[in-house]
């Protein structure tokens, strides 16, 4: 029997499942629509006790990345990425360092002034712009450096009971492996769990996650939870990752991407239900335009550039629907609530879903690169004077989304 709770902190979250941070995606809109869609995979009232024995029991929804630079210094952007939504009942904010005084001082702000109820630290990020000033999937090379900003965001946040977790990739190719090191250095220093994304920076997002590696990290890090991430498609895939890894938790990506309902599909997968959502064209317009609506409400009105952030979402939603090119175009060119009603009025919305086809990959898997990495980053894995100069300025050149 797979555990159907997961420990964060003071909090247990009923369903030991985690909307995993995407930066431009998982702004406080989008988590509302994931999060009312885990709501209505809750069984009945009574149904699974356990389920209802917590505090959240519908999973946990983590922000958009912010910087910690341009967090100290509340930047208008960053101030917004990390408003919560009106019901979140965890406020979950995910940061980005370099600098262990500058992440220290940003979890600083954040547990003193109540702004957050969890931080995730963010050491996943394979983007070559994060990459190149040593942030990221190549952080965890340097291990003091991993040490020293971990150390201090746990520091700061222990007095205010919030938990700090971390999530990380494999390392930085396969010749440079850290995930090990760093799960049991994170462990050490406190985190409430840590995360695994089975994919190395040089992995990108291709080819195929490699579980076994959720599965070595649960053997070395063993006492406090180990999540796993990569290649969720379903709630079958979740529970299989499980299964197969005895890992604790599930964090999912890309693949709940135009699909805010694969969470009424995860939480119900977990409480043994067979619920699932098959959604015909008419419901999936239905969700976007709810969507819409709350992206309108968050850039306050704005609906130029609430529209034009959604464009990126409009394949996602329509993947494996038999939507024609010019439906498609039409989408992706709106610029106003208006302009999205009549796109959707020209659609067939009595399409049945199509199958297989709306589910699996969302977005491109690209294929594998190579890190970029500061000039010496893999000749020792420690930080000389030369490299910290160079990371105590490196988040200013990093946006604070």
């Amino acid at each position: 029997m797979l555990p159907v709770t997961l420990a964060l902190g003071r909090h247990t979250l009923g369903t030991p499942v985690v909307l995993a941070p995407m930066a431009g995606v998982t702004n406080a809109p989008f988590r509302q629509l994931c999060r009312e869609a885990a709501r209505a995979g809750l069984p009945a009232e009574g149904a699974a006790p356990a389920l209802h024995a917590t505090d959240v029991p519908e999973g946990i929804f983590v922000s958009e990345m912010v910087t910690s630079r341009a967090l100290v210094e509340r930047t208008e952007e960053s101030m917004h990425i990390i408003e919560p939504a009106p019901d979140e009942r965890i406020r979950s904010v995910q940061l980005y360092g370099v600098d262990p005084a500058t992440v220290r001082a940003a979890v600083r702000m954040l547990v003193t002034e109540d702004r957050a109820d969890h931080i995730d630290l963010n050491f996943g990020c394979p983007v070559a712009k994060v990459t190149r000033k040593g942030g990221g999937a190549v952080l965890p090379w340097k291990r003091d450096l991993f040490a020293a900003i971990v150390r201090g965001a746990v520091e700061e946040a222990r007095p205010f009971d919030v938990p700090v977790t971390v999530k990380m990739r494999m390392g930085i190719d396969d010749a440079h492996p850290t995930y090990l090191d760093a799960g049991r250095t994170a462990q050490d220093a406190g985190v409430a769990w840590v995360a695994l994304h089975a994919r190395t920076a040089a992995d990108y997002y291709s080819g195929e996650a490699r579980w076994e590696a959720i599965a070595r990290l649960k053997g070395a890090v063993t006492d406090i939870p180990v999540l796993g991430n990569g290649d969720i498609w379903s709630a079958e895939d979740a529970l299989a990752m499980m299964a197969g890894t005895g890992c604790d938790g599930v964090v999912v990506g890309r693949g709940c991407q135009g699909r805010p309902w694969l969470f009424t599909d995860l939480v119900a997968g977990f409480a043994d239900s067979p619920v699932r959502v098959r959604p015909g064209l008419g419901y999936v317009a239905s969700v976007l335009r709810r969507h819409a609506e709350l992206m309108v409400d968050y850039h306050r009105g704005d609906e130029l550039r609430a529209l034009r952030e959604l464009r990126k979402h409009m394949a996602w939603y329509m993947k494996g629907y038999p939507v024609g090119g010019e439906a498609r175009t039409e989408l992706t060119r709106v610029s106003s609530l208006a302009d999205l009603d009549a796109a959707l009025a020209g659609l067939d919305l009595d399409l049945p879903y199509p199958g297989v086809g709306a589910e699996g990959q969302r977005g491109r898997g690209g294929s594998p690169k190579v890190p970029h990495v500061p000039d010496g980053w893999l000749d020792t894995r420690d930080v000389d004077d030369r490299l910290r100069a160079m990371l105590a300025e490196a988040e200013l050149s990093v946006s604070g989304g």
